[in-house]
Formats: C-alpha cells, sequence, structure tokens
C-alpha cells in the first residue's frame, strides 16, 4: 500500500517513467533469467534481429501505457485492490489464474480463427521454434488485446493486491518457460499425475510447430476439456 500512496502523489509523467523503467527492468530480468537456462542446458544462445529488439521495446511501450490505464483504474476505483493479508490471498490467486488461463485461451483460439491470426497473431507465429525474446515479439494491437483483457479481469472482482504481485510473477516465469524452444523439466515430471496440466515449455513449443493445438498459457485444462489438446513431443 505504501509503493501505492507514493505513486499517487507523482505527475503522470513522472508515472509513466516509472512505469517504463518497471517494465523494462522485468523485461531485462526474464531474458537474463531464459538465457541462463539455455547455457545451464547448453543449448545455444540464439541470435537475435534488430526487428525483435524493435517489437520488444514497443511491447514494453504499450505495456507501459497499459500499466498507466490500470493505475488510474485503481486511482478512480473501477479496480478495487484488498491489502490485508490473509487466506483470501491464495483463493484470490487461485481464481485469477484461472480466470487469466480460460480467457486468454478463448482470446488465443478466436485470434487463430479469425482474420486476426493473418493480419495479426501471425507475426508471432513466424517462430516455429521460440526464443525468450519471442515472448515479446507481438503484433502492437495483440499487446493492446491481451492488456485489455487483463484490465478487464482485474475490475471484474476486488482481488488482494499480494495475489496480483504473485500473478503478475507467474505470469512472466510461465512466459519464458513457454518460449525456450526445448523441455528443460525430465518426463518423469511433466507426466507426473499432479503436474502434467501445467504449460510447459514443450506444450507451448508444440503449439509453434502446430497452431491447431494448445491454446492454453499456464495449464492444458482448457485444452483437454475443448479438444485442441495435443501430446507434448
Amino acid at each position: 500500500m505504501n509503493v501505492l500512496n507514493f505513486l499517487n502523489q507523482q505527475s503522470a509523467v513522472l508515472l509513466w517513467l516509472i512505469f517504463l523503467i518497471e517494465n523494462l527492468l522485468v523485461t531485462a530480468t526474464s531474458l537474463l533469467f531464459g538465457l541462463l537456462i539455455l547455457r545451464r542446458y547448453k543449448i545455444q544462445v540464439p541470435s537475435v534481429t534488430s526487428s525483435e529488439y524493435w517489437l520488444c521495446l514497443l511491447t514494453n511501450l504499450i505495456n507501459t501505457a497499459i500499466t498507466y490505464a490500470g493505475f488510474w483504474l485503481w486511482q478512480h476505483h473501477y479496480i478495487r485492490l484488498e491489502f490485508s493479508v490473509s487466506w483470501h490471498l491464495l483463493s484470490d490467486f487461485l481464481i485469477l489464474f484461472l480466470a487469466m488461463d480460460l480467457a486468454m485461451y478463448i482470446f488465443h483460439y478466436f485470434i487463430h480463427h479469425t482474420a486476426a491470426y493473418k493480419v495479426i497473431h501471425g507475426l508471432h507465429h513466424q517462430y516455429h521454434n521460440p526464443t525468450p525474446i519471442d515472448l515479446y515479439v507481438l503484433h502492437p494491437l495483440e499487446t493492446i488485446g491481451f492488456g485489455a483483457l487483463w484490465l478487464i479481469v482485474l475490475s471484474a472482482y476486488g482481488f488482494n493486491f499480494y495475489a496480483v504481485i504473485a500473478y503478475l510473477t507467474l505470469n512472466v516465469i510461465f512466459g519464458i518457460i513457454g518460449h525456450l524452444g526445448f523441455e528443460p523439466l525430465p518426463q518423469s515430471i511433466t507426466t507426473n499425475p499432479f503436474l502434467k496440466y501445467w504449460g510447459t515449455s514443450s506444450f507451448h513449443h508444440n503449439h509453434h510447430q502446430d497452431i491447431n493445438c494448445n491454446f492454453g498459457f499456464y495449464t492444458s485444462i482448457w485444452d483437454r476439456l475443448l479438444g485442441t489438446y495435443k501430446e507434448r513431443k
């Protein structure tokens, strides 16, 4: 709450700068995390083109605008946050996690089965073997779409602030893992009855190899229920 109170006292220009630095730091940290995993498993670190760098920067600028929009919605009480540390933190996290997983599945499925794929989402799918930076290589309209989805879900329920932070952290981790281009987890883990429903690296890699399957992000639950699941390679 002290952080939000501090931000609430800043000018709009300073807020934009703070949110831009925040997004750039998150991106840099996540890319470093991805590269460290690749080196740990002795996977050749892929080269990055200038267009990928520019799209990554553009994604960060749009995410900064989305962050500012979310803060404005909180200032004007469209987004309600609870700051107590209680059992609500866990339940709110689970609700947010599953709600976003379903919402992103629907959005992802939709852009694959409409003209939006050729016009927008096809940019991301030019990478059949994704690398960490490809998490941020998105068409601007797709970044806006995912951001709007996030703000709608966040506005629909009074989530615990710490649950939101936990979700955002896990969101970045899943995003990087999904764009490693290989599966770092042993088969004994990915086929474990309690863990096989998670959206692992190979789960999303299969989606880049076959665009007609595996539309989920964090889990394979909705793909399994709705008949779009494909086994990991």
